[in-house]
């Protein structure tokens, strides 16, 4: 399985079964998709910051998610549920975007997928730590790609890997400030006892046979910036 991240939430899965393109909004990765295509896509959470429509200014959040045209073809989901999909077995966990079940920021849906093996689980922009309802719906994972600089402080973020237990961590920066998300990063990584910012990686490519025994942080670069 292959791991790419384009920046924001977005990251792309790429295994035998299938594509997985997660929070694929518009305005992380334009309006045409460049080039991006999957056979599934998944959202977490509506666009905060839809474009510009026909030259009008921006407008208010909506729970409607306007795929980019490239991924038009994809099937989507952006419910909680249990689902088959091209081979692909995927679980949506409600969560929500604050630690005030959805009343400031509004829900958020987790969702794991099973793919080459591996069940991985992109987070989303979740703003709290799991309940023990939660993580018995998400169950066992290898994989966890975990927001970093959003709503969910730095030792929360630390507690929800622990919770978790996964054996692979990716670590997403998604603070739109970066000096801030830079700040973030480096206390998420001192509460997880790693010495030293992991170097960031084009992409992640792991097999069942490769995860590593003991729990292992990677950072990755934005496709978006390359």
């Amino acid at each position: 399985m292959e791991i790419t991240w384009y920046g924001g939430t977005c990251i792309r899965l790429r295994g035998k079964e299938g594509v997985i393109a997660a929070d694929a909004y518009p305005s992380i990765v334009g309006p045409t998709g460049r080039g991006l295509t999957a056979d599934i896509v998944t959202y977490s959470h509506p666009d905060p910051n839809p474009l510009p429509v026909r030259g009008r200014a921006k407008q208010a959040p909506t729970d409607d998610v306007v795929r980019p045209t490239s991924l038009e073809p994809a099937f989507q989901l952006d419910r909680p549920g249990e689902y088959e999909v091209h081979d692909v077995l995927v679980n949506g966990i409600r969560t929500y975007r604050d630690d005030q079940k959805g009343d400031d920021r509004g829900s958020n849906v987790s969702f794991v997928f099973e793919l080459d093996g591996l069940h991985t689980i992109h987070l989303g922009d979740i703003g709290h730590t799991l309940t023990e309802a939660m993580i018995g719906e998400i169950g066992s994972v290898e994989v966890a790609v975990v927001p970093i600089g959003g709503h969910l402080a730095a030792t929360r973020a630390a507690a929800l890997v622990t919770q978790l237990d996964a054996n692979l961590v990716v670590v997403i920066p998604i603070c739109e400030d970066e000096v801030a998300g830079d700040q973030e990063m480096a206390k998420f990584l001192h509460e997880m006892g790693v010495q030293g910012r992991p170097v960031p990686q084009p992409k992640l490519t792991v097999t069942i046979s490769s995860v590593p025994q003991e729990q292992t942080l990677v950072l990755l670069e934005s496709k978006g910036k390359v």
